[in-house]
């Protein structure tokens, strides 16, 4: 039987891989929409000798892999490019995800993605988990992780959906302001729950 597919979503710094990391540990199969976008572009794959095609020779790296930081300053550039790109690159993220979890032998299996919401993914899954941090403990988490500047975490939050409007899409919300015990034991009884829907609804 095919799994029924819970989006699983949250700002930076909530602690959504985290959590996505404690369903992995209970055999949940999950697929990450930021690592299928990585997938779709690796030497080798169509959608790479495109994007040279386009933007030319100077967006691979010597070793024959996308410089991702020159593509993102051209994209971010020329809105343009940007739509250019996101209309080759979104079907082919799609195809690279349905593929995946239609392999899946589970009752149910994840989507991770950071931007369920903002993309309209939450409308292919049966589900939505936000999980959820206080804002000053996402930009503290962040400045740990990224060791970047508390402005560029704050703009990228301005960028986001808020958390009201993404809490609006939400059938389940983990809030994720303690401890890694804390989170897995959320976790533990949210799956067990999960194990009881059908088609992700109760």
């Amino acid at each position: 039987m095919k799994p029924w597919v819970l989006g699983l979503t949250g700002g930076i710094g909530s602690g959504k891989s985290a959590a996505a990391k404690c369903f992995v540990e209970l055999g949940v199969p999950l697929v990450d929409a930021d690592e299928a976008a990585r997938w779709v572009v690796e030497p080798g794959r169509p959608a790479l000798a495109q994007i040279v095609a386009h933007f030319g020779t100077d967006i691979v790296l010597p070793s024959g892999e996308l410089n991702r930081a020159a593509l993102r300053e051209r994209v971010f550039q020329h809105a343009e490019e940007r739509e250019w790109l996101e209309r080759l690159l979104h079907p082919l993220i799609r195809e690279e995800i349905d593929r995946y979890l239609a392999c899946a032998q589970f009752p149910y299996a994840i989507l991770v993605s950071p931007l369920l919401i903002e993309s309209g993914q939450f409308r292919r899954v049966d589900r939505v988990l936000v999980v959820d941090a206080p804002e000053d403990t996402q930009i503290r988490r962040t400045l740990l992780r990224d060791r970047v500047s508390e402005e560029q975490v704050r703009s990228i939050l301005k960028r986001q959906v808020g958390r009201e409007e993404r809490l609006r899409y939400a059938d389940d919300v983990l809030v994720n302001d303690r401890d890694i015990a804390w989170l897995r034991s959320e976790v533990e009884r949210l799956h067990a729950f999960y194990l009881k829907l059908r088609g992700g609804r109760e």
